[in-house]
């Protein structure tokens, strides 16, 4: 069964001194070029934040931009048109294509967890979600929302959930 995928890539990066996370380098690409190759399978790929030219890609955009990643969940959301759809940030080094197998395997809805639940990793129902969004999203929590509807817990590999936040984590990417 097919899915698509949103990647959220509009977050401020306040802990970075406001740097654009989508364009950190990461190998010998971006964190969202990182992002995408892991879902290249997926039958509709929208990216939430300020458009970028690359080909191949759905860009969706909250309105007001800066309304936070559930109001860009929502603006990506109006794009799927599949049944389920893979929600992720673009700061997630650490994907793979395996990652989103097991979440894909896991069935309904199914978010990573390692130390804590990844909200901004998992597959979802996209009916089922796009039930759960209230009228107004801007400003709300994203798990409060995600919670509601249950999902599976797929248990994290080594590495697989950590994100870019701080310098700290930045520093990491550069020497790993």
């Amino acid at each position: 069964m097919t899915y698509a995928a949103i990647i959220l890539t509009g977050g401020k990066g306040e802990r970075l001194g406001g740097i654009d996370k989508a364009a950190l380098s990461y190998r010998d690409a971006t964190l969202l070029d990182h992002v995408l190759s892991v879902v290249d399978d997926a039958s509709q790929i929208i990216v939430v934040g300020p458009e970028k030219d690359l080909p191949g890609v759905i860009w969706a955009r909250e309105d007001p931009p800066g309304g936070g990643p559930l109001a860009g969940l929502a603006a990506g959301l109006r794009e799927v048109t599949a049944e389920r759809v893979a929600v992720l940030a673009v700061d997630q080094p650490g994907l793979t294509r395996n990652t989103i197998a097991r979440l894909r395997e896991a069935g309904g809805n199914a978010v990573l967890k390692d130390d804590r639940t990844q909200w901004l990793i998992g597959m979802w129902n996209t009916a089922e979600l796009r039930a759960a969004l209230p009228e107004d999203p801007r400003d709300l929590p994203l798990r409060k929302t995600l919670q509601q509807l249950n999902p599976v817990e797929v248990s994290a590999l080594p590495g697989e959930a950590r994100d870019v936040d701080t310098p700290a984590d930045l520093d990491t990417l550069h020497s790993g």
